[in-house]
């Protein structure tokens, strides 16, 4: 894929659509194409994660002990833990079909927070947003859990 094409993929996803132009541009030139057949394993659960990918084409399966937890198709990052922390795979993951990646790796995502510290605020900012969003909803399942059971 051409760098143009890359960096519209990556815009469309949520971590990084707030990225200034020449941050993108470096985090897509540093991104990586992949292409699996189908069935091929992406990864597996408990590998040491040090990559996120976004589902340029195709469509990936993540399992969860033998069972399919989740497919995910184009525009979906996978892993965006992996760009924060090193962390363990939760699940495995195989493309269903023909599928195209592009893989970011923690380091570069990393230094290109460094080199755009504007970007990287915005980043902060936006991820902080999202854990209260998180955080809101997780209370909200836990006072209908105690609707539910009251004991609890």
């Amino acid at each position: 894929m051409a760098l143009d094409d890359d960096m519209a993929v990556l815009s469309r996803i949520a971590l990084f659509h707030d990225m200034d132009r020449e941050a993108l541009r470096l985090l897509a030139f540093s991104s990586e194409t992949r292409r699996l057949r189908a069935g091929d394993t992406l990864f597996r659960k408990d590998d040491v994660s040090e990559y996120s990918f976004v589902v340029v084409s195709g469509a990936v399966a993540l399992i969860d002990n033998e069972e399919t937890t989740l497919i995910v198709g184009p525009g979906t990052l996978i892993g965006e833990l992996a760009l924060l922390a090193e962390t363990r795979r939760p699940t495995t993951a195989i493309a269903r079909e023909p599928t195209i990646l592009l893989r970011v790796s923690r380091q570069m995502f990393r230094r290109t927070l460094e080199e755009y510290p504007e970007t990287a605020a915005r980043i902060a900012a936006d991820l902080r947003r999202r854990v209260q969003l998180m955080s809101g909803e997780l209370a909200g399942v836990k006072e209908r859990l105690r609707r539910i059971d009251p004991e609890k």
